[in-house]
C-alpha cells in the first residue's frame, strides 16, 4: 500500500507539472504541441538522471525510485497526448509536423535518457 502512496503522489505532482507546461507552451495558432514535446524529451533526461542514480551504488532507495521514476516520470511525460497530437496533424494532411514531430520525440527522447545516465556515472 506504501508504494501506491509513493506513485500516486509522485504521478499527481507530474501530471500537474505537465498541465501547467502544455498551458504555457503548447500553441493553439500553428497547432505546434511545444509543451508535450518538452515534457516527453525533460521526463526522459528526468528517468534516465533517476535510474542512474537508483543503479548506482543503490543512491535512491525502492520508494525514491517509484516516486520519481514510476510516479512522477510516468504522470510527467504522455504517449497518449503525442499519439492523439500526432493524429491531428495526419488528419488535417499536415504529414511534414506529423514527420518530424514523431521522429524528433523518438530520438531526441532516447538521447535524453542515455544523456541523464551518462551524467550520473
Amino acid at each position: 500500500m506504501k508504494s501506491l502512496l509513493f506513485v500516486f503522489f509522485g504521478g499527481g505532482f507530474g501530471s500537474v507539472l505537465r498541465f501547467l507546461i502544455g498551458k504555457y507552451l503548447n500553441n493553439a495558432q500553428n497547432g505546434i504541441p511545444y509543451g508535450t514535446f518538452a515534457a516527453n524529451i525533460l521526463g526522459s533526461l528526468f528517468i534516465g538522471i533517476i535510474l542512474g542514480l537508483a543503479a548506482k551504488n543503490d543512491t535512491l532507495s525502492q520508494n525514491q525510485t517509484l516516486l520519481l521514476a514510476t510516479g512522477f516520470c510516468g504522470g510527467f511525460t504522455t504517449f497518449s497526448t503525442f499519439a492523439y497530437e500526432n493524429h491531428i496533424f495526419l488528419k488535417s494532411g499536415d504529414f511534414t509536423s506529423f514527420a518530424i514531430y514523431t521522429i524528433a520525440s523518438f530520438i531526441i527522447g532516447f538521447l535524453a535518457v542515455f544523456f541523464g545516465m551518462y551524467l550520473v556515472k
